[in-house]
């Protein structure tokens, strides 16, 4: 498990997903600090160590990662984590447009080819 900063590569990603998940990566973005947590067992132990590293609970949308796809599809918005119904958000995905265009671009950002 790792803070993604600056970069990785859909190859790394495809690594981790075939020693783990087979298909995807799970993954944590903070879309206002612009990184990213990867290869967790689970998206609750991406958030601790964001957490831990000084992000806002509010500021973190779990997803999964597919680097086998293209484009958008890549990205998954699905966790039990994401329903905050509290910050109006229902559902396992990610129900604002606003926040999922955030968070496809701290995506486009760190993941590279």
């Amino acid at each position: 498990m790792k803070i993604v900063r600056e970069s990785v590569s859909r190859a790394e990603l495809q690594l981790l997903a075939d020693n783990s998940l087979g298909d995807y990566v799970k993954a944590v973005v903070d879309i206002d600090r612009g990184l990213m947590a990867i290869d967790g067992d689970l998206h609750a132990d991406e958030e601790r160590l964001l957490l831990e590293d000084g992000s806002e609970q509010t500021s973190l949308w779990d997803i999964n990662l597919s680097p086998g796809r293209e484009g958008e599809t890549m990205v998954e918005y699905d966790s039990m984590i994401n329903v905050r119904p509290y910050h109006g958000n229902r559902s396992r995905g990610v129900d604002s447009p606003e926040t999922r265009a955030r968070v496809a671009a701290v995506v486009r950002r760190l993941v590279k080819s």
